[in-house]
């Protein structure tokens, strides 16, 4: 959710989901070191069965890439990357191998590539291949599965969820933390003196912020409070941005700027229930902010990549892409959670870790929460699909310390 900034391949680094076609950078420092490609697999999938990609490489002198990964790009160009790509690799001539994380990909023919991003934060693609991914096989001669179907965009309802969430007791899994702050949402927005929802400090103009590929322009009455749960609603709006592309109105939720000013610190443990939208241009987040910096995204998520979490410090950089069909895609109820421990970050998915990254934020870090339904402006992700709003939820958000 970085300001200001043309986001990184996979939207928040932040896939597919957050990964776009983005081109070639010449670093001059790296300039004299060149990367081949010794093996890329797989060449072939099903439809709806999830594979991971292997990528070996090897480079003319040892250097340090910043992240190396494999890329898959369908016909239109959109990125559907394979998630867990790592970070801080050392590659040299003797070669490197890389095993993802798994992916589902609908039937048809893609591009598919290793790439790797310099100290300077250039991206470089490798030659890419065609991977095929075939139909599903028939379950029977007069029943066939053909091609999984695309999630349709639902005609949401700006003012509750679509679903209930299920029922919830205040506990944390992090031993020794006990909930020290919290809102419920069984009453309306607290504007003012628990959260601020007109303006942030993470956007350029205070109150929209184009320059980071996003259609958003906040306004509070975007958020709207009924049975226990806070929806977010995205609609076209009639501004204008900066760049001549239609704004959207939609809601953010910040306590920076609040007369409370509640901060997350060292130690504590945050965690938020929400129902993930399935609106094409939805990107909802939980992160933190402050003075330009102590960005952790609890997690960013995209509905073109349903089964997946973008979890990322920018503290101390280190990021994964947790896929988990069974808990994770549009319209799921989920519960996410970070520690924000001094010396490693840990993220948690109802109520399990699953990603710890060993690089943590510190011992005096603190910085404002955030909970928020952003637009992709369609660079890295796909805008919005038409004018219908577009929904997200949440149940709680709470912190325990």
């Amino acid at each position: 959710m970085s300001p200001w900034i043309t986001p990184a391949r996979f939207a928040a680094i932040a896939g597919a989901a957050a990964v776009a076609a983005v081109p070639l950078v010449a670093v001059p420092a790296q300039a004299a070191t060149s990367v081949s490609q010794d093996r890329l697999t797989p060449s072939s999938m099903t439809a709806g069965v999830a594979a991971t990609a292997s990528l070996t490489v090897h480079s003319s002198s040892c250097f340090t890439a910043r992240t190396l990964g494999v890329g898959v790009r369908d016909a239109s160009g959109a990125n559907l990357d394979f998630p867990g790509s790592r970070s801080n690799v050392r590659i040299c001539p003797g070669a490197v191998s890389l095993t993802t994380g798994s992916r589902t990909l609908p039937a048809g023919s893609y591009a598919e590539f290793g790439f790797w991003q310099d100290t300077r934060g250039g991206w470089h693609n490798l030659p890419s291949r065609t991977l095929t991914v075939a139909p599903a096989a028939a379950t029977g001669p007069s029943t066939p599965t053909g091609t999984p179907t695309p999630t349709p965009t639902p005609t949401p309802t700006p003012s509750a969820p679509s679903s209930t969430p299920p029922a919830s007791t205040p506990a944390s899994p992090v031993p020794g933390t006990s909930l020290a702050w919290s809102d419920e949402f069984n009453s309306p927005i607290a504007w003012g003196s628990r959260w601020v929802g007109s303006t942030s400090s993470a956007f350029q103009y205070g109150n929209h912020n184009p320059n980071d590929n996003k259609l958003d322009w906040l306004d509070p009455n975007a958020v709207q409070v009924a049975n226990g749960v806070a929806t977010f609603t995205a609609a076209p709006s009639a501004h204008t941005l900066e760049n001549g592309k239609q704004a959207w109105t939609t809601g953010q939720l910040t306590t920076e700027g609040s007369t409370e000013g509640f901060q997350v610190r060292t130690g504590d443990y945050a965690e938020a229930r929400v129902q993930l939208p399935t609106g094409s241009g939805a990107w909802p987040a939980l992160w933190t902010w402050k003075n330009g910096n102590g960005e952790i995204d609890s997690f960013e998520y995209h509905p073109d990549n349903p089964n997946l979490l973008e979890l990322t410090n920018h503290v101390n950089a280190a990021h994964d892409y947790y896929t988990d069909a069974k808990a994770v895609g549009p319209g799921d109820w989920v519960t996410i959670g970070t520690y924000y421990g001094a010396k490693s970050v840990d993220w948690y998915v109802n109520g399990t870790k699953v990603y710890s990254d060993g690089t943590g934020v510190g011992a005096d870090w603190s910085a404002y929460l955030n909970l928020s339904l952003s637009v992709s402006a369609g660079q890295y992700h796909p805008g919005p699909s038409g004018t219908a709003p577009i929904t997200f939820a949440a149940d709680y958000l709470r912190v325990y310390r």
